[in-house]
């Protein structure tokens, strides 16, 4: 089904000659988009999460000609406690429950960042302002919400830098890296479809990564590659990751 969508809102990009998007595509999602036969999409396609990295994103298909500015139909709402000093420690999870239980798909906002005493959630511009008159209390806490520019948030995750020495650049070697584990748990991961490199499923345990590639781990987080450091004598190499925390 996911599928036969995609290809018909590509197929609008390309016969209406206009910018058409999808709703919110987690990593298995974006991993079927990415993984459809070219010939099946009549136009290209982008994605976007409101920041640079989302795990959450939208994509616009857009046609070969495009000739005028777009903008993602979505909004980011600040949600922050009525009083800080009432206000409980909340969590992802706090956060995802309260926008839940207002009925929503979950395909119809992005990403949650939570920060110390507030958050920021990506929601479809069609649900943004009954989200924002709605979500008044998470948990035991009274909240309100306000619209944030998309431009301003420029959120990078804390994140711990772990420096290592493998044999190559393969998946399965650079994974070793940030997450101790045996290679054979690591390679069992990889062929059981947990791990995706920016965004797209990758089941090969050999597969070559490229710096910058953004490495998410079922049920272990995401890491960042950051490339080659230096050559050993003896032919190995020194890499650099990030571990997102």
């Amino acid at each position: 089904m996911l599928k036969k969508r995609l290809i018909d809102l590509s197929n609008q990009a390309f016969q209406r000659d206009i910018a058409v998007f999808s709703d919110f595509l987690n990593l298995n999602e974006q991993n079927i988009l990415h993984t459809l036969p070219k010939d099946r999409l009549s136009a290209r396609f982008e994605m976007f999460g409101g920041y640079g990295l989302a795990e959450r994103q939208m994509a616009v298909f857009l046609p070969e000609n495009i000739c005028y500015e777009y903008t993602y139909p979505f909004q980011a709402l600040f949600v922050h406690p009525l009083s800080v000093k009432f206000a409980e420690k909340l969590s992802h999870r706090d956060y995802l429950g309260s926008i839940m239980n207002l009925g929503l798909e979950r395909s119809k906002f992005g990403d949650i960042i939570v920060n110390e005493d507030s958050a920021i959630v990506f929601v479809c511009d069609e649900i943004a302002g009954y989200v924002a008159d709605s979500l008044t209390c998470v948990r035991h806490t009274s909240v309100a919400c306000e619209k944030k520019e998309i431009a301003d948030i420029s959120y990078v995750p804390d994140f711990s830098e772990i420096k290592g020495t493998v044999p190559s650049v393969r998946l399965d070697t650079v994974l070793s890296v940030a997450f101790p584990l045996s290679r054979s748990k690591l390679s069992a991961y990889i062929e059981t479809g947990k791990v995706f490199v920016n965004g797209k499923q990758i089941t090969s345990n050999g597969y070559r990564l490229e710096p910058e590639n953004l490495i998410s781990v079922r049920g272990m987080g995401r890491i960042c590659y950051q490339g080659i450091l230096s050559e050993t004598k003896k032919g190995r190499y020194y890499v650099s990751v990030r571990k997102y925390i």
